[in-house]
């Protein structure tokens, strides 16, 4: 078969897999974009499948509309393929080809019978347009209520941004080369990126494109991190030579910046899976970063890694519902229940009376999630500082978000960021 129909058949078969099978949206993609060779395929795959997703209750009102009798449970795969045809006409690939390579992965897919049916949708769609619905539909009814009962007021602009097309940000590794420096290699490349003067190592391209495409990847001139997790080493702000925890570490970006902006800083960066610890080395290789103390270990249990000398800072980026980065994980209102919350709230608790006696006193510690939920962030800190007598909040600046009187938070598309809570605790 053709690259264009191998790319459809890839994304067909990966939306199957999440929308119908109940697989995760990281898992299924890793299972399938390694059969295409070339990255920008992969890259179409990625895009088509994100697109999808975040529009499947719009894809899927015009399909029911519009089919001449209802697609059933037998038809996941051909749902699944007509929902990538949708996004591939939303994202502006040409019609023609949008619509010939589509109709013949029906074929591939053993679907000829159904190849006229696949080519009458996909050009009524280019003709009349898709319907418009509602963004907060696509949320779980428990969830949608929690997020109306948190944030009343950016509700509506929380599910409109979770459903849009997020920036590809970057981070320039200072390291090596400065931000000004990369953005001119970038626009000799024909890649156009702006600054936020906020972020200091930070680059925002409005289009997604393949990592291989950017100059100087593999030499670890640059890495891929959204603009609110590049936020949290200027919460930190370690002082030189601080030994620092990252307590949940993989894979690894945000112990990478901190080593990339200083050199002297001692680093432990700790997941308690194996696999994800492989993938920090893999990192902090290509970023060409050396004495960090990367470990696999349970940072909830001490007894088992730590050496009794206490960490100047702590960064605890806690397991969380990831309800703020739902425009990059769009599966996550589909795998997500509503006896998920207590339970990562229960973690996030025990991490943070676990680590927090091993920190010096006089130091600091972050505790941040991409969550944009009250009891995983403000609540959970109010909490924490109810129970621990000798821990105070630090004050932050209206740069990280929304002043929660419990640490701040940045909701999905402000600024272009995804969402995402910080808190600064400093010891007695």
């Amino acid at each position: 078969m053709s690259d264009g129909v191998a790319t459809r058949v890839a994304a067909a078969r990966t939306l199957d897999e999440v929308l119908h099978r109940g697989r995760s949206l990281k898992a299924a993609l890793g299972a399938s974009l390694p059969s295409l060779a070339d990255p920008r395929d992969r890259a179409l795959v990625e895009a088509m499948v994100l697109a999808a997703l975040r529009q499947r209750v719009r894809y899927n009102a015009a399909l029911d509309g519009w089919t001449p009798r209802p697609l059933g449970q037998r038809d996941g795969l051909l749902r699944a393929l007509l929902l990538a045809g949708l996004a591939q006409l939303e994202l502006g690939l040409p019609a023609h080809a949008v619509l010939a390579a589509t109709v013949d992965a029906a074929r591939a897919l053993g679907r000829s019978h159904q190849a006229g049916m696949v080519n009458a949708l996909l050009r009524r769609a280019q003709r009349d347009g898709l319907p418009v619905a509602d963004p907060a539909q696509a949320w779980p009814d428990w969830l949608a209520r929690q997020v109306r009962t948190d944030w009343p007021e950016q509700a509506d602009a929380i599910f409109a941004a979770s459903a849009r097309l997020a920036p590809l940000w970057l981070r320039v590794n200072r390291r090596w080369i400065g931000r000004d420096d990369y953005r001119a290699l970038l626009r000799e490349a024909g890649i156009e990126a702006t600054c936020d003067p906020a972020l200091a190592d930070a680059l925002r391209l409005d289009a997604a494109l393949p990592v291989q495409q950017l100059p100087g990847f593999d030499a670890g001139l640059v890495s891929v991190q959204d603009g609110a997790a590049q936020a949290v080493a200027d919460v930190l702000a370690p002082p030189p030579g601080a030994r620092v925890l990252d307590a949940c570490a993989a894979p690894g970006g945000k112990a990478a910046h901190l080593a990339e902006r200083d050199a002297s800083l001692r680093i432990t960066a700790l997941d308690v899976d194996a696999r994800r610890v492989r993938r920090m080395h893999e990192t902090f290789a290509r970023l060409r970063l050396e004495g960090l103390d990367v470990r696999a270990a349970d940072a909830a249990r001490p007894d088992g890694w730590w050496d009794g000398v206490p960490f100047d800072a702590i960064l605890i980026d806690a397991p969380c519902s990831a309800t703020g980065i739902v425009r990059r994980q769009p599966d996550v209102l589909l795998h997500r229940r509503d006896t998920d919350v207590p339970a990562l709230c229960t973690m996030q608790t025990n991490l943070l009376d676990a680590l927090w006696p091993l920190l010096a006193p006089g130091g600091m510690l972050v505790y941040a999630t991409c969550s944009i939920l009250r009891a995983e962030n403000a609540a959970q800190v109010e909490a924490f500082l109810a129970r621990t007598r000798d821990a105070a909040l630090a004050p932050l600046d209206d740069r990280f978000g929304h002043d929660t009187g419990a640490g701040h938070q940045r909701l999905p598309g402000e600024g272009g960021r995804d969402g995402f809570f910080c808190a600064r605790l400093r010891k007695a």
